[in-house]
């Protein structure tokens, strides 16, 4: 009976993960296609209602829960905010061709942390790490 719950247990924490890892994936690439419209603007308007949503799904993901590297996670999460937002700022007081300095940055940013969440290979998954 005690392996029985175990294994259910053990099932319905998976399953949880799952779920939350499918939620922050998800958030992600919606991060990625606000930044994408952000840097494709043309207008000031549709700028800013892309790097709104960018701003808020970077703010939401902080929140998420890290299979690994969760500090650095958060650290870069932060250092994309403050990119953003200062590309927001550029963008409204100079035009947008000052936010591309700042929108750049952030792409580096994400190639930078996308590194600490590499999907584990094989042998990681058959014998943990």
């Amino acid at each position: 009976m005690k392996a029985i719950l175990c294994v259910i247990v053990l099932i319905v924490s998976q399953s949880t993960f799952a779920v939350e890892q499918n939620s922050l994936e998800t958030t992600m690439k919606n991060m990625g296609l606000a930044y994408k419209q952000s840097v494709q603007a043309t207008q000031l308007t549709e700028f800013n209602v892309a790097i709104d949503e960018l701003i808020k799904l970077v703010e939401k993901s902080k929140l998420a829960k890290f299979n690994k590297e969760a500090k650095k996670s958060v650290q870069g999460l932060d250092k994309v905010l403050v990119k953003a937002k200062l590309a927001k700022q550029l963008a409204n007081n100079t035009g947008l061709t000052a936010a591309k300095k700042p929108l750049k940055e952030i792409d580096e940013l994400r190639k930078e942390y996308h590194e600490l969440h590499e999907p584990p290979g094989f042998w990681e998954l058959l014998f943990g790490k």
